[in-house]
């Protein structure tokens, strides 16, 4: 665990492992969500995996007063160059998906390649209707009694009713957790989100292989997006997780984890094939 000093604030990274570089950054609301995925990536071995904590999460700095997905790229951009890593492999899910998407087009020596969990819509069928959503939460976390209503309600939406004993179950305390980021959330990350653009154009740029993972039983909002990225990104490949829903990086960390490593040997075998390839010519 460290604290790496940024564009005038500070970022908590944790490190695991030791082998070829990965790095997950931290999604949105959840602070510790995908921490069961690095460790499954760490875990299996011939990997360091470093762990990306956002601004106005856990140990990091405060969430900036106007945030953007692009000014969070560009943090992790900064974050690479302080550890002097790179290019390579970024892990995201949700938010920190279009996180990922923004800085292989913002940066994209820093990117060796892309896997993305279920990242949010944007120029689909349903990204209306998602957009709506948001800024619906919005609203009800301005009222009075709305910083308990919205948590409810956008929890619910992703995990159904059962939310609460669902997220202990998968990841011990991280209701409390939720409930002490929240203003990170509402404040920074769906703002920022609802500002955030990603058209054909910047989708052709990603020039790194990119995996695309989704739940089997995740809202037709996400599967809309893979299925734009994939006929968009010029070179993906996609995973389907049965029985998971929008947090399957959380609920099925492992199965997540194995097409993640499947992918990113892939890509090195690739890589590796091409410089030997360069040394006989």
């Amino acid at each position: 665990m460290r604290q790496v000093a940024v564009a005038g604030t500070h970022v908590e990274v944790e490190q695991h492992g030791e082998g070829e570089q990965v790095v997950v950054v931290q999604t949105a609301l959840t602070f510790d969500e995908l921490r069961p995925l690095s460790m499954a990536l760490a875990d299996a071995g011939g990997l360091q995996v470093w762990h990306v904590h956002r601004r106005g999460y856990g140990n990091s700095g405060p969430a900036p007063q106007s945030s953007s997905v692009d000014s969070d790229a560009d943090v992790v951009a900064a974050v690479l160059r302080e550890l002097e890593l790179g290019p390579v492999h970024v892990v995201g899910a949700s938010y920190s998906a279009a996180l990922a998407l923004t800085l292989a087009g913002l940066h994209p020596t820093a990117v060796r390649s892309l896997a993305l969990v279920e990242p949010p819509p944007y120029a689909t069928t349903g990204a209306a209707d998602f957009r709506a959503a948001t800024t619906e939460l919005l609203a009800l976390w301005s009222q009075e009694d709305g910083p308990t209503r919205a948590l409810e309600r956008i929890m619910g939406q992703i995990d159904g009713p059962g939310w609460r004993a669902n997220a202990e179950r998968d990841l011990p305390g991280s209701v409390a957790a939720m409930q002490r980021d929240a203003a990170a959330f509402f404040e920074a990350d769906l703002p920022a989100l609802l500002e955030w653009r990603f058209p054909r154009a910047a989708a052709v740029r990603v020039s790194c292989p990119t995996l695309l993972v989704g739940g089997g039983d995740t809202r037709d909002w996400f599967t809309e997006m893979l299925d734009r990225l994939e006929r968009e990104i010029p070179t993906t490949s996609r995973v389907t997780v049965p029985g998971a829903g929008h947090s399957a990086a959380l609920t099925h960390a492992a199965e997540v984890a194995a097409a993640v490593r499947t992918h990113m040997r892939g890509v090195s075998r690739d890589i590796g094939a091409q410089e030997r390839g360069s040394d006989r010519s």
